[in-house]
């Protein structure tokens, strides 16, 4: 009864009321672990990962695992240290922790998310290769072996049906990419349907609810209810948009509901998946195809078109180096990306630029722990922690680019929605690229809007065009400047330009099967 009493706290986020509740059960009955794991939720939600990251290293060895019950709390802890270790910059702990809890699930849809999970964390890894990606993937489709796809069908229909299936129909970053795809589509060649798995809908929800031709709210059917749903709604090409990310449908999609399946724009690289047919990607993303099981669908520009948040507030007159009177470099990227290979290049650069700092905002800078967290491995890196302003999270962070003279990109996952704020914030970006699609968002993106020099191959061009770049105020004021405009005039924002290339390659598609 505590327990329940203390679970119910915590669904109503009285976070402090739930932790007396936890501490009194877990000195009653140490032996009893769900009071622990409560722990490490709650822990989570304070943004308190140093913490969780504590007790659950503590708590995993000691977890019975005899009953059907033992096996699930061992796979949320899993799953909880699967996360912790991501937030925290450890990816290749983070892809193991989520490989034992989908064993540990057994199969079927939970087993599903755990995979995606380890897969969504292995884009942070340079060590990951296309192999290591392929063998999660056959993972993956190890838990598919309960679905039967739908046999191919074709239809005729007088308009072009595009179903477009997401969790992220909200305010997210993956609508500041697609949101021109559900305005400027030509409503006269192509029908609009959306499959929705929004767990906690907005105003954006109810906008695209209102002007997509179909509605459908999936987020309470069952895989095969959603897919037999898009199957009778005869849909031409199916657009994940979620990929391997939180609360994807790419089980509905390996049904294979409808006639032509396509993924893209809201995850960085491929679904592994057979019954998915093209990825979406760019001249500048395509990278090396050996990462993907799908045909590379290439745009002549950009694969994604930037509809900005916040269109009022205005960039900062100057670079804060003029009157600053040294250099202030900054990422505002989630620090999970932040690899120790990456905080050398930093070192590098700072080193190089004599007074710079270096700003890094995430929500891990919260807490004491946390700072103290990233002080260590700045300290193990080289770097010198006194040089580095750690913010947490807020919700006016746009507003802070005012402090920030040049921000510099994470590698190999690199920021995608991040870049585009700080160039629209006129703030230039100097971007890392590899062979990978995720790898090269940067480069794409700096490509698109005639910066091209600002992306470099290797780590020592990097920290080249950093330096070099901190050693020209005038360039830095003009880009200030002159950023956001040419952002607006780019192929990057260009809707009805993007629009249209994306229409040409759906017809390209069902041309082609």
């Amino acid at each position: 009864k505590r327990y329940e009493e203390a679970l119910a706290l915590y669904h109503k986020r009285k976070f402090a009321e739930t932790l007396k509740i936890v501490d009194e059960l877990k000195a009653a009955a140490p032996a009893w672990k769900k009071s622990f794991l409560l722990e490490a939720y709650v822990r989570r939600e304070q943004c308190e990962f140093v913490k969780e990251f504590n007790l659950l290293t503590k708590l995993l060895p000691q977890l019975p695992l005899k009953t059907p019950e033992d096996k699930s709390l061992a796979a949320d802890a899993l799953s909880l240290f699967g996360s912790v270790n991501r937030i925290l910059g450890n990816a290749a702990e983070s892809v193991e922790s989520f490989k034992l809890s989908a064993g540990f699930e057994g199969g079927g849809v939970k087993a599903c998310n755990e995979i995606s999970n380890a897969l969504f964390a292995a884009n942070s890894s340079e060590q990951f290769t296309a192999e290591n990606f392929q063998a999660l993937h056959a993972e993956y489709k190890k838990y598919l072996a309960d679905i039967e796809p739908y046999p191919r069908r074709a239809y005729n229909h007088e308009r072009i049906r595009i179903g477009f299936m997401s969790a992220d129909f909200q305010w997210h970053a993956v609508m500041s990419w697609s949101w021109a795809l559900f305005n400027e589509l030509d409503r006269k060649k192509f029908a609009v349907c959306c499959y929705s798995n929004v767990k906690q809908p907005d105003r954006v929800t109810n906008h695209l609810s209102k002007t997509a031709d179909i509605w459908r709210d999936i987020s309470s059917l069952s895989d095969a209810e959603a897919a037999h749903l898009i199957r009778d709604d005869e849909i031409d090409i199916l657009f994940d948009l979620s990929g391997h990310t939180a609360d994807n449908r790419l089980r509905v999609a390996a049904y294979r509901p409808a006639r032509i399946q396509i993924s893209g724009i809201g995850y960085m690289n491929s679904t592994g998946l057979d019954a998915v047919d093209y990825f979406l990607t760019d001249k500048y993303c395509a990278g090396d195809a050996a990462y993907f099981t799908e045909k590379l669908l290439i745009l002549p520009h950009s694969h994604i078109c930037y509809e900005p948040p916040i269109k009022k507030l205005e960039p900062a007159a100057e670079p804060p180096c003029v009157k600053n009177g040294f250099v202030t470099f900054g990422s505002f990227n989630q620090f999970g990306k932040v690899t120790d290979s990456i905080l050398r290049a930093w070192q590098r650069i700072l080193n190089a630029v004599p007074s710079s700092r270096l700003i890094l905002k995430h929500k891990i800078f919260k807490t004491a722990d946390g700072r103290e967290f990233v002080s260590g491995r700045l300290k193990a890196c080289g770097v010198d922690a006194a040089r580095v302003d750690m913010r947490p999270y807020s919700a006016n962070h746009l507003a802070e680019y005012a402090d920030v003279d040049i921000a510099l990109d994470t590698y190999p996952y690199t920021g995608g929605v991040t870049t585009c704020e700080a160039l629209y914030m006129g703030v230039p970006v100097i971007s890392l690229y590899g062979d990978r699609h995720g790898t090269r968002f940067g480069l794409s993106i700096l490509a698109n809007i005639g910066l091209p020099e600002l992306a470099a191959a290797t780590y020592d061009d990097y920290v080249q065009r950093a330096t070099a770049l901190a050693g020209d105020a005038d360039l830095l004021r003009l880009l200030r400047k002159n950023l956001r405009g040419m952002m607006r005039r780019s192929q990057l924002m260009d809707a009805q330009g993007y629009v249209r290339e994306v229409e040409a390659a759906f017809v390209k598609i069902l041309n082609e099967v």
